[in-house]
């Protein structure tokens, strides 16, 4: 199993973590030496990925836990500092798209209030909980994932769009804030092949797509990187993957 000096011993606790991008960044945190600690609503899902980590004599573990519920998110990283004793990166991977493809009078209140609490409540209760370990942590370093939908716009994403452009927000606060001891991030990826982009789309895969998508596992890439201390120079920045298409002008000009 190929490791890194960057991450070898490290604790790396992921939320979403029972599929899609979360999933990539435990196993690839994994390969390079590090403890990942899956966090994910379906419990289950996350405890079998975490089982198949264990079988390759990775230490893993996961909990069941709602990143919307601040009981809940306050457990998991108790639990996970009494069994580890330290995390030393974050992951915010958790998220969900909300009404695709509905415009903004037809969202109801329930739709946007849950997109906004997966997305940034959540991100924010997990850094809330975990940024005292990260504190004390050599690494210290906080990677949000957003999506380009925070910089660029599609008809039918109002609420998705505003949440993740508030992740970037986030994350370039914090970074202030934490400026000297805890470096945070955010990753702003295009469409990426995962369950949730297969739903919204209604596709059962991209082969003929007829653009380009990411594989969770390139995304995992860019998050790590990140998390680091080969990007140490790097703080308060979002970085765009979208095979650039954000910066082509759409005008006709």
């Amino acid at each position: 199993m190929p490791t890194s000096p960057d991450l070898d011993g490290a604790v790396v606790l992921v939320t979403g973590a029972a599929s899609g991008i979360g999933a990539a960044v435990a196993r690839l945190a994994a390969d390079r030496g590090a403890t990942p600690v899956l966090l994910d609503l379906d419990g289950d899902r996350a405890q079998r990925q975490a089982d198949a980590l264990r079988g390759r004599a990775v230490p893993a573990m996961a909990a069941t836990t709602d990143v919307t519920d601040e009981t809940s998110v306050r457990s998991a990283a108790e639990s996970a500092l009494h069994r580890l004793g330290r995390i030393d990166v974050v992951v915010t991977c958790a998220g969900i798209s909300g009404p695709v493809g509905t415009s903004l009078e037809q969202v109801s209140l329930a739709d946007w209030q849950r997109v906004l609490a997966v997305n940034v409540t959540g991100a924010y209760l997990t850094l809330k909980h975990t940024l005292p370990a990260l504190r004390r942590s050599p690494l210290g370093s906080a990677v949000l994932v957003a999506s380009d939908s925070a910089l660029v716009a599609a008809p039918g994403m109002v609420p998705y769009c505003a949440a993740k452009a508030a992740v970037v927000q986030l994350a370039r606060a914090l970074s202030v804030e934490t400026a000297g001891q805890v470096r945070v991030n955010a990753v702003c990826p295009s469409i990426v092949d995962t369950p949730m982009s297969r739903g919204d789309l209604g596709r059962t895969g991209f082969a003929d797509a007829g653009y380009p998508v990411h594989r969770p596992e390139d995304v995992a890439e860019h998050v790590l990187y990140l998390a680091s201390p080969r990007s140490a120079g790097i703080h308060g920045t979002a970085l765009t993957v979208d095979f650039g298409y954000s910066a082509r002008s759409a005008f006709p000009a």
